[in-house]
């Protein structure tokens, strides 16, 4: 099989680390993801991945409750490092050799992030974590990743979430919400659809990078999406 991409950002949601659980990390989970990435790595593709920390703090919801935006969002960002730590772990225990590159410096636990180190790392056939955001608040982890996409000159933007792709409406509060196959990234700003932050969005629209949205709970769909198979939704500019 010829893989359709040869580098890759790959996407998760902090919330998608819990499983069943309702905080935190759950070990199989991170073992999944890392049989999944070890699958796609198998074929040649160099994977780059940007996890979020919503499964252990969500900057914006503790700002809407009183605490200073910028000190919520460092918080957020140090969560997502100890999520990367995390599929770092199961990455390795699968056999697969992991570098977690982080923006914010913290030279005991991780690499600090540079451009070039993380590309080097890919070429060598390693997967890197990328954490800490961008390294500055304000700025979601969905930016984080269109912008380490572009860095390192990613084929696409793999979002992995808990849905099949990207629907008129939330598909879990309305059942008859109908799929997209595909979209334009200015559909998905006008209509508001939750997709990724419009600034992530924008900077994928700016540089023509596309975007696939597809359930990464489904075993093999990360192979599938490689492959090429209609799996999820892809934003392009059409």
């Amino acid at each position: 099989m010829t893989p359709r991409y040869g580098r890759v950002l790959l996407k998760l949601s902090g919330e998608a680390l819990m499983g069943e659980q309702q905080y935190g990390v759950d070990p199989a989970v991170t073992t999944q993801v890392a049989k999944e990435i070890a699958e796609v790595q198998a074929l040649g593709v160099q994977v780059g991945v940007v996890i979020g920390g919503g499964n252990l703090f969500r900057g914006l919801a503790a700002s809407a409750k009183g605490m200073d935006r910028a000190t919520a969002d460092y918080m957020g960002m140090l969560a997502t490092v100890i999520n990367g730590l995390a599929l770092q772990d199961s990455l390795e225990k699968t056999g697969i050799n992991t570098r977690v590159l982080t923006a914010i410096e913290m030279r005991a636990v991780a690499e600090p992030f540079i451009r070039r180190r993380a590309v080097r790392h890919l070429e060598k056939g390693r997967v890197v974590v990328f954490a800490a955001g961008t390294g500055n608040p304000y700025f979601t982890t969905d930016t984080a990743a269109a912008l380490r996409a572009m860095e390192i000159k990613a084929d696409v933007i793999l979002k992995g979430t808990k849905v099949d792709g990207i629907y008129t409406a939330d598909p879990m509060l309305q059942p008859n919400a109908t799929k997209f196959e595909r979209i334009s990234y200015l559909k998905v700003l006008e209509q508001g659809l939750k997709v990724m932050d419009a600034t992530a969005i924008s900077l994928c629209m700016d540089n023509k990078l596309p975007i696939v949205v597809f359930n990464l709970r489904t075993a093999g769909n990360l192979r599938r999406v490689i492959a090429g198979e209609p799996v999820g939704t892809t934003v392009t500019a059409e």
